[in-house]
């Protein structure tokens, strides 16, 4: 694909999508982190129903840490996996206290190390935080760049690279959420809606068929 053909189809996304999507509620930064931890496997909307709640309980980190698993379970049992996300809330927490004086740390490598904090999550944090660019590589972002012709690997993290390879640095934080929203309502798991796609001209897939 030419570099031409990305940028056209960057603007596209821009035009379609936006360039910024509103965040998650948060007071604070380990707030954020557990949100986006939170999100994984679920809707925004599920998060966003018990976030308020969940904040209005656990104002700070001690009180998270130090919280009963079953109770946490309680504020966020309408989100997938409630019950390994609460533990891993509560760990996460513990960690952030004994290793980083109750501070997120801002590079992926100390992220990683903490409790239900993958590598996707840790981009994004630290994306969402700071503002510091990553490519974000979910099922979405995977399946959308290898069918558009974007990234050829199999991988998350083989896929990340190959981004940052083609797309422009400016691009990388609001790509993950662009391709995310077109790989839910165009580029599905199940389908793609070639007839409606904004990227259908210079899509490999469809040039292939």
């Amino acid at each position: 694909m030419t570099k031409k053909a990305t940028e056209q189809m960057l603007s596209l996304l821009d035009e379609e999508y936006g360039t910024t999507k509103e965040g998650f509620l948060h007071f604070k930064d380990w707030q954020l982190l557990l949100a986006i931890m939170l999100s994984a496997q679920s809707t925004d909307k599920q998060v966003e129903q018990a976030l308020p709640g969940l904040w209005e309980r656990y104002q700070q980190i001690e009180q998270l840490a130090e919280a009963k698993e079953e109770e946490i379970e309680s504020y966020i049992r309408g989100i997938g996996l409630y019950k390994s996300k609460a533990k891993n809330m509560k760990k996460c927490c513990g960690q952030l206290l004994a290793d980083f004086e109750g501070k997120v740390p801002m590079t992926i490598p100390e992220l990683v190390t903490l409790a239900g904090v993958g590598r996707k999550s840790a981009t994004l944090f630290l994306a969402d935080a700071y503002g510091i660019p990553g490519v974000t590589v979910d099922t979405h972002v995977l399946r959308v760049a290898r069918r558009i012709g974007w990234a050829k690997a199999k991988t998350p993290v083989a896929v990340e690279k190959e981004l940052m390879e083609v797309i422009p640095e400016e691009h990388w934080n609001r790509l993950n959420f662009q391709l995310i929203y077109h790989g839910r309502a165009v580029c599905t798991a199940r389908k793609a809606y070639c007839e409606r796609c904004l990227l259908e001209p210079w899509c490999e897939q469809n040039l292939e068929e």
